[in-house]
């Protein structure tokens, strides 16, 4: 699927992506052409655009996720979302299919977490402990299969890992995170965690955008969007 095809919206100002799994949303030491490197190309392309083309980031999606990535076509609008995305005008909603089911069917999570540079990850504290910043997420299930539940989960705080972290805290963990307590790896290597939704104020335009994000094809994404 090219990028047009993952196109959630576009305008002067923002082109919203569909992420697949494993895709690098910027550049890091793998030297791997990024999803900014083919949306880059995308506009050149599209736009008959000369020399280096203008693509801010704003936010990020860790490599295993998928789901909306916001990109700025402008230095104005890359400025305002920085702005909406490190305060509370950004709601992000995330779909997880995990092997256990919460004890109970919504609720809030409230943790500690750490961050380990070391090995790239981050681990949830029941209670404050030194160098931890607060992270807070609700959910709820939506759905159950065989062996697999899915949660919808809205990000209340914007912690490294924070819903692979919180979830693997209360015994929950996403298909295909090893790296968090899954027991095996998903044949692309990526994970079950999606970005789903995302709502904000335009940044230039100012009105409000709602922007849903179907999940990656596989079984079993597949069986939850049939059944919920």
């Amino acid at each position: 699927m090219s990028i047009k095809d993952r196109i959630l919206y576009e305008d002067n100002h923002l082109i919203v992506i569909n992420k697949r799994p494993g895709e690098l949303v910027q550049g890091d030491e793998t030297g791997d052409i990024t999803l900014a490197d083919m949306v880059k190309e995308y506009l050149k392309v599209t736009y008959s655009k000369p020399g280096n083309v203008y693509l801010g980031i704003p936010h990020r999606l860790d490599r295993p996720t998928s789901g909306i990535v916001v990109y700025a076509k402008t230095e104005k609008a890359l400025i305002r979302l920085n702005d909406a995305f490190r305060g509370s005008d950004v709601k992000k909603t995330y779909w997880a299919v995990v092997d256990n089911c919460p004890r109970e069917s919504e609720g809030t999570l409230v943790h500690y977490i750490v961050r380990d540079p070391r090995n790239n990850t981050s681990r949830a504290y029941p209670k404050e402990v030194k160098g931890s910043k607060i992270a807070k997420l609700s959910y709820r299930v939506l759905g159950k299969s065989d062996r697999y539940f899915l949660l919808e989960i809205d990000l209340h705080t914007g912690r490294h890992h924070q819903i692979r972290a919180q979830l693997a805290a209360i015994g929950c963990h996403i298909k295909g995170d090893l790296k968090y307590g899954f027991a095996r790896s998903n044949p692309d290597g990526g994970i079950h965690l999606h970005a789903r939704r995302i709502r904000f104020i335009h940044p230039v335009r100012k009105e409000p955008l709602d922007i849903v994000a179907a999940p990656p094809k596989d079984p079993v994404w597949d069986y939850f969007a049939k059944n919920i």
